[in-house]
């Protein structure tokens, strides 16, 4: 039986919240933050987050203050970053990062409640050290994993019936995407497609069939990616201009913020499972998401207007970051899918901008 460990919200005026580390699981932790907010209405909010996710929690009317994390040389510089926590007098720290690192912060910066998972070693550096959940304690997507947390803690009281998650300020984050495209020289109908996928190359769908799926859906194409992922998107935006479109490849040529603005002015959005496709889906672009070595079920978008696309492959969800074989979860998702459901999508749904909403 789960032991209770509870956290009375009543004497605490200022929340630390250690932020997930990844753009995916950045959205997918939104409904907590909300919920820490509700839990704890009049505190100062205050969320340590890595430079590269930053801006998406930026967004977020229920938070107050954004400390970044950067990586702390040695313990000389995890002190000196714990002191400048310290200085501030948090009462509670709340951990949605699962690592060591995270607990090692909270308890050196002599915040008094630290609140994280069981895991990764730290039991003894929380004051609230909760069970991780096993399979079939609570629903499968991930975003409850984190609600669950506080549901232990007793900050929440039961796990909300999560539909969608939405991005704040959708309508005006559109309408600076429609500049920055004028800019560009590029028209507003335009189809953002994001060929990456930072955890490995078993979630990466073939190049040119994002670019024959785009080929069908209008004559503007935006591709985005990392730095690192510039030789994909060069070859996305080539196939794309060789089938006659329009394409400009923005690989490791945007921001977060800029991203997200670009992202929130498409049409449609084609993406592999990545953070990418998390933040097209909150914005309320209707998105097109392919799946093969993970599983949907888990982390897959949670929103009203989009598609998930996969066939059906003995090994998948595998969960590797490269496949063994032949790539089959893959290479088995057809363009004309993939079309077809962005056309469906097109055609059941009025663009997001015009229905934003508070998960």
């Amino acid at each position: 039986m789960l032991k209770a460990v509870f956290v009375n919200p009543s004497p605490v005026s200022k929340v630390l919240v250690r932020a997930t580390n990844w753009l995916g699981d950045a959205v997918i932790s939104l409904p907590a933050i909300r919920a820490i907010r509700n839990a704890f209405p009049r505190a100062h909010l205050a969320v340590v987050a890595r430079p590269w996710v930053a801006d998406l929690y930026a967004r977020e009317s229920a938070i107050d203050q954004m400390i970044l994390y950067t990586a702390q040389k040695g313990l000389a510089g995890k002190r000196e970053f714990a002191r400048r926590l310290r200085t501030q007098g948090f009462d509670c720290a709340i951990l949605l990062q699962n690592a060591f690192d995270a607990a090692l912060m909270a308890w050196m910066a002599g915040i008094p409640i630290r609140i994280g998972y069981k895991r990764d070693g730290r039991s003894l550096l929380l004051t609230h050290s909760v069970p991780v959940p096993e399979p079939g304690d609570i629903p499968r997507h991930e975003a409850f994993y984190y609600l669950e947390l506080l549901r232990r803690v007793r900050l929440l009281e039961c796990l909300p019936a999560l539909q969608e998650i939405r991005l704040e300020g959708g309508n005006p984050a559109r309408e600076s995407g429609l500049s920055r495209l004028a800019a560009l020289g590029v028209g507003s109908d335009v189809i953002g497609i994001s060929p990456g996928a930072a955890y490995g190359g078993a979630k990466r769908w073939l190049a040119e069939r994002f670019a024959e799926a785009a080929a069908t859906l209008g004559s503007n194409a935006l591709v985005f990616g990392s730095a690192a992922e510039k030789t994909l998107c060069e070859q996305v935006a080539a196939a794309l201009v060789r089938s006659g479109m329009s394409a400009r490849d923005l690989a490791g040529d945007t921001s977060l913020r800029e991203f997200i603005d670009l992202a929130a002015a498409c049409r449609v959005f084609l993406t592999n499972d990545s953070g990418a496709m998390h933040v097209a889906a909150a914005l309320g672009v209707p998105t097109v998401a392919i799946f093969g070595a993970t599983d949907d079920t888990k982390t897959g978008p949670l929103s009203a207007v989009t598609r998930v696309v996969r066939e059906h492959a003995e090994c998948s969800p595998c969960l590797l970051r490269e496949c063994p074989i032949d790539h089959r979860c893959m290479t088995r998702v057809s363009s004309a899918a993939v079309a077809g459901a962005a056309l469906d999508l097109l055609e059941e749904n009025s663009p997001a901008w015009t229905h934003e909403t508070k998960s």
